[in-house]
């Protein structure tokens, strides 16, 4: 079988050998996260540039996504790095401790309008949520609180206010320094952390739009006010990730499950791209072997549609960062065998908004209808290959594009798979014969088989899909 989910890998201490980079793309690698939180601008050229020369390297397009860092609220120090907090007794934070100086009594915190946030009532989870302190009374730079759950508590610790509520906004200072960076190195995607609203996602696009910079926007779901605008963020941003991390802090474990199907399915029904993220094979950061539970979550995720699932430490830290690309993989085929739900699902209400999703649209009931081999889709932007994605079925959707920006973007849309090909062939007998031979060098295809084809009227224009073919493979001259 055809692999359709894509897997998304974060780069890191793990992967800085070439040869691990290598392995990895080779393995199954679609898009190379670099995580802006961790390591130095340097760090960052370097590995973007690693993971180009790798995908050159094994003939395949691996997209880049860059991982803003966000308004990641934290504690600062304690004097000798830990303390241990103990249930019932009386816990503060205040903003105007010195940094270093946090004790078993206080610890300071280093975002400084949090006193302004809060108020008493409150609950506060530290060290995701292992931590629970509730709020107590709030007087000037200082927050009081009791301590509900104890435990070890360490240096620079985040925290997280239940049910949300945190006014720190999602682009910070140098979240803009770094889209800036993002745009020199030619990221595919940016992902905005902590995204609250419409707004969030506007103002990284018009940044990008700033420095010139085409990338697409990831907004990531990690706020209980980004579930409560869902709906207005998918009506902008073109694809969304499911940060299960702090997502199930502020909103409670208990419906992180049912939140992570209900977000893939609005993405879905929006013609968004969505990723599914957080601990899914966590177990791997120390094991060659990832554990049962964590199969079926990648399972499941893989069985709602997700177009994406992806590795954090288990790649950038982890003993076994190959390892973890490979079991994701064969579990990702594994639960691609079982097609749950309709498969040729078209939505019936509303009108098409563009000629290409009504080609889109058309062309995959009638590929789901009709024994295709393959479906083949020239393209400049990508935008007919992904409606076509939002619609399942075993049959592989080829980008046909002249566009290495593309061939990098479709690589998140599941069961999409990007070849090169100049489009602007004026020709179309030869234009035709120059696609079947690409499908045939590949190993795509037989002679014989039949295909769908959607193209413009006017080749390499921006936006021109508005028609569909079904011809039948053959074999040049």
């Amino acid at each position: 079988m055809i692999r359709r989910t894509k897997i998304v890998g974060t780069l890191g201490p793990a992967t800085d050998d070439p040869a691990v980079m290598k392995e990895m793309v080779a393995a199954g690698l679609d898009i190379a996260r670099i995580n802006f939180s961790h390591g130095t601008r340097e760090d960052v050229r370097r590995r973007c540039t690693q993971i180009r020369d790798a995908s050159k390297a094994a003939g395949r397009p691996v997209g880049v996504l860059a991982d803003l860092a966000g308004p990641k609220i934290r504690i600062e120090s304690f004097v000798g790095n830990k303390v241990q907090l103990v249930e019932g007794q009386p816990f503060a934070l205040d903003v105007s401790l010195d940094p270093t100086a946090g004790n078993e009594n206080e610890v300071g915190c280093a975002y400084k309008d949090l006193p302004r946030d809060v108020r008493a009532g409150d609950t506060l989870l530290l060290a995701d949520g292992f931590i629970i302190l509730e709020v107590s009374d709030v007087t000037g730079t200082r927050i009081d609180c009791i301590v509900r759950v104890g435990g070890e508590l360490s240096n620079r610790k985040g925290l997280n206010r239940q049910g949300g509520g945190l006014s720190a906004p999602a682009l910070t200072d140098k979240d803009l320094e770094d889209i800036k960076l993002a745009a020199e190195i030619g990221v595919d995607y940016i992902a905005v952390s902590f995204a609250r609203d419409a707004a969030d996602i506007r103002r990284a696009q018009a940044e990008l739009r700033k420095w010139r910079c085409n990338a697409h926007v990831v907004a990531k779901i990690e706020r209980h006010e980004a579930i409560e605008n869902l709906a207005s963020i998918l009506s902008v941003t073109d694809a969304v990730m499911v940060a299960r991390g702090d997502l199930g802090v502020e909103m409670g474990y208990a419906e992180l499950t049912g939140m992570q199907k209900t977000i893939i399915q609005q993405a879905l029904a929006a013609n968004r791209v969505v990723i599914t993220a957080t601990q899914m094979m966590e177990s791997m950061i120390q094991s060659p072997v990832p554990t049962r539970a964590e199969v079926s979550d990648v399972a499941n995720a893989v069985l709602d549609g997700t177009d994406a699932v992806m590795l954090s430490a288990e790649t950038a830290a982890g003993k076994y960062p190959v390892k973890a690309v490979q079991a994701m993989a064969h579990v990702i085929v594994g639960a691609e065998k079982y097609q749950i739900g309709n498969p040729g699902a078209v939505r019936t209400e509303g009108e098409f908004s563009h000629t290409e999703e009504a080609i889109a649209k058309a062309v995959m009931y009638t590929a789901n209808h009709l024994h295709v081999r393959a479906i083949v889709a020239l393209t400049e932007s990508g935008l007919t290959p992904l409606w076509m994605s939002r619609i399942r079925t075993d049959i592989p959707i080829y980008a046909f594009t002249r566009q290495e920006r593309t061939q990098g973007r479709v690589m998140l849309y599941r069961g999409v798979e990007p070849v090169l090909f100049d489009v602007t062939v004026t020709n179309q007998s030869q234009m035709y014969q120059a696609i079947f031979d690409r499908l045939l060098e590949n190993q795509l295809v037989d002679v014989g088989d039949p295909i769908i084809l959607t193209k413009g009227e006017l080749s390499g224009v921006q936006g021109g899909t508005n028609s569909m073919q079904i011809l039948r493979v053959s074999r040049g001259g």
